[in-house]
């Protein structure tokens, strides 16, 4: 833990971040604690009431008291199961015998199928063809039966619609509805009866279900706690929407569960009114909180569900001291993905390194550079050569050589020892 004093955090007016808007105080009348109680009692003993766990290693990282609740460990591995499964159980009987549906690629389309399936409930899930295979796969296992449509999420949510209206569906969105709100904000009442001390919650945004539930429990709880939304940089749709700002939506982010181009019209107006403010993250920031998870807390974390520990990790300053709660939404992140990601970690650290080093092309030259790798006890991972495609002289190659060592001063001693001995050499870094 820190050594500072704890920092007494209290709602300042949001008239530099977030104001809110005519829609806020309607849309909050569709939403309440006591629609998130009720969710609580038609769920229970059919989620799973997963832990709130204090981080003793990540509090000293961020010098704040950190509080993580394992939504990963849900039996579909994401929150998302709580919101489903509340708007299922409202069904009618003849809308359960119909058959609800939804378009979704992603944790939504999983607890959907799971507890619709559990329930007897027809369950069918429109996602692109562009969608992976192994998602596909994912969602039919729990019981959705899959529809492939369209070339974008639009063109399957679209084609959902249509469906609905054809066949006689009840649509279940993956965020904009106050009953799915209300079943993700039963993730709140859960972390806040167990640690009623937290002060400040922040919580990944991608159409705004999740964090507008919460967000109704926690400011009806304590008016005075602190609530922040964290989006990827690369889609702050709805940082944009509140902020009136225009900043580009797109790109091939890791956090894709919360990679949503327009942002709830419910949800926004709700968070308009509730949210202290909206933090964008950076794609390394992603990357270093799914591994830092891995690391120390032994949990499996996709790029969306770490997005609250990155942006703590990312700006200290704003949580020096206080008790921050986070949310770890979902736990279903590719292997070789995840593989990657600790990869790059790692190469970020400076425990792997790639030199990129000029030799002459003859017989030792490359033994005499593995011989100082040895010197210095860092070892040699893999070797590449490169000859034609080069600048250099006919008599010239460039070997590049990826290696492993402690930390980035070993490295560091090791290019200074062979700069020393004349080498041209050059340090690959990773953006």
């Amino acid at each position: 833990m820190s050594n500072q004093a704890p920092v007494q955090h209290t709602r300042e007016p949001r008239t530099h971040a977030i104001a809110p808007t005519s829609a806020s105080a309607d849309a909050r009348a569709r939403l309440s604690i006591d629609d998130v109680r009720a969710a609580a009692e038609r769920i229970a003993g059919h989620v799973v009431r997963t832990t709130t766990d204090h981080s003793r290693t990540l509090s000293a990282m961020a010098g704040a008291d950190i509080w993580l609740k394992f939504e990963n460990l849900q039996f579909t591995a994401a929150y998302k199961e709580r919101g489903a499964l509340n708007a299922l159980l409202q069904l009618t009987e003849e809308q359960r015998a119909r058959g609800v549906i939804a378009a979704s690629a992603g944790n939504h389309a999983q607890g959907l199928s799971y507890h619709g399936t559990r329930l007897g409930c027809p369950v069918t899930i429109v996602m692109p063809r562009t969608t992976p295979m192994v998602k596909v796969q994912q969602t039919e296992q729990v019981g959705g039966n899959v529809v492939l449509e369209g070339e974008s999420f639009d063109e399957a949510y679209a084609y959902a619609r249509a469906m609905e209206r054809q066949l006689g569906l009840t649509f279940v969105h993956p965020f904009d509805d106050p009953k799915v709100a209300a079943g993700q904000g039963t993730v709140a009442l859960e972390m806040l009866a167990d640690v009623p001390q937290i002060d400040t919650l922040v919580v990944p945004i991608g159409g705004g279900g999740l964090l507008s539930g919460m967000a109704t429990v926690a400011r009806a709880l304590n008016p005075a706690i602190r609530i922040i939304g964290v989006q990827a940089k690369l889609f702050p749709s709805m940082y944009d929407k509140l902020k009136h700002e225009t900043l580009p939506c797109g790109g091939d982010t890791l956090a894709e569960g919360i990679a949503v181009t327009e942002p709830g019209t419910f949800t926004s107006a709700v968070l308009a009114d509730l949210l202290d403010d909206v933090l964008l993250v950076d794609e390394p920031d992603l990357e270093h909180a799914v591994a830092r998870l891995l690391q120390i807390e032994k949990t499996v974390v996709e790029g969306a569900g770490a997005a609250g520990l990155a942006a703590v990790l990312a700006n200290p300053a704003m949580f020096v001291g206080a008790k921050v709660g986070i949310v770890l939404t979902g736990g279903n992140i590719d292997t070789r993905l995840l593989a990657n990601v600790l990869l790059r970690d790692l190469a970020r650290s400076g425990r792997l390194g790639r030199l990129r080093i000029v030799l002459q092309d003859r017989p030792g030259a490359l033994f005499k550079v593995v011989e100082e790798f040895n010197r210095h006890q860092v070892n040699i991972l893999e070797v590449w050569h490169q000859r034609i495609f080069t600048s250099l002289p006919a008599k010239g190659l460039t070997a590049e050589i990826e290696c492993e060592a402690r930390d980035r001063g070993q490295i560091d001693l090791l290019v200074d020892a062979l700069r020393a001995k004349g080498y041209q050499i050059e340090q690959v870094e990773l953006g």
